[in-house]
């Protein structure tokens, strides 16, 4: 990679095409914000619109720059128990949201992967074909949820320690088509950055793979990996410097903006819970 080409393709980007990409990442956290609200109808919680959205929004900044446990866990767990929810209501809004998103992931990496899987370089230990099984496999699961929450008898079960029913078949619908929805802005976000000369189900499966990469390797934000995979799977089709520069840019946009302003809303949201407290 040469970066000084990196650098000139990032100064390059026309205002429109940077403002097209940041009105789908701030769609995308206004969505997400809503996955918590999933949780508040779940255990009838009673904490105003308003905050469920602040903390799920501030949570999922952190989460994606410094992984799941960190953001996606810690920060509802301190947020939500300062704003007075128990820790079995906190546990069930925390997964609930958070198996939304993968929940999302399932369904769409199944039609994803197994209509239009994306071309994968040779080197590596699947191929196409063995990609379309895998979305098959991904799609089954994400029917078997749906079905689960629509005719199993045994609606409540243990795990570890506290007692999670399964949601309504409407709620589960909805955790699938928001957690979707949600892949689906961050892909449209790529899709701008990088000229819409890839086409959007091409962008759409690099990502989810790169999630999975993500998860795998265990390194907060996908550092270094969501570039890795994108570059060595778009190379082909575009220069690799444009492929890169499309990532930053994403990457500033969607996960280091949002951290800074997560930075500053979260000491209000400290202060605001004290105050609730006293």
């Amino acid at each position: 990679i040469d970066w000084r080409q990196v650098h000139a393709a990032l100064q390059d980007y026309p205002l429109a095409t940077l403002g097209s990409a940041a009105a789908l990442a701030a769609a995308s956290y206004l969505l997400y914000s809503c996955f918590d609200l999933l949780g508040r109808r779940y255990t009838g919680h009673a904490l105003g619109t308003r905050t469920v959205m602040s903390v799920t929004l501030v949570s999922y900044a952190f989460n994606l720059n410094l992984g799941s446990v960190v953001g996606g866990v810690a920060f509802r767990y301190r947020l939500y128990a300062r704003l007075g929810l128990g820790l079995g209501a906190i546990t069930r809004v925390t997964s609930l949201s958070m198996l939304a998103n993968w929940i999302g992931y399932l369904a769409l990496g199944g039609l994803v992967f197994g209509l239009q899987p994306p071309s994968l370089p040779p080197g590596w230990r699947i191929d196409s074909a063995q990609l379309r099984l895998i979305g098959a496999l991904l799609l089954a699961l994400a029917i078997a949820y749906l079905g689960a929450c629509a005719f199993s008898r045994q609606r409540a079960f243990r795990l570890r320690g506290h007692r999670v029913e399964l949601p309504s078949l409407g709620l589960a619908g909805l955790q699938i088509a928001m957690g979707a929805g949600n892949w689906l802005l961050m892909s449209g976000i790529l899709f701008v950055l990088l000229g819409q000369r890839i086409d959007f189900f091409s962008v759409t499966g690099v990502l989810l793979l790169a999630a999975v990469a993500g998860v795998i390797t265990h390194i907060p934000g996908n550092l270094g990996v969501l570039e890795a995979v994108f570059v060595a799977l778009l190379a082909p089709r575009m220069a690799a410097h444009e492929v890169l520069a499309a990532v930053v840019a994403y990457r500033i946009l969607y996960y280091l903006i949002p951290l800074g302003l997560a930075m500053l809303i979260y000491p209000a949201m400290e202060a605001k819970a004290r105050h609730q407290r006293t």
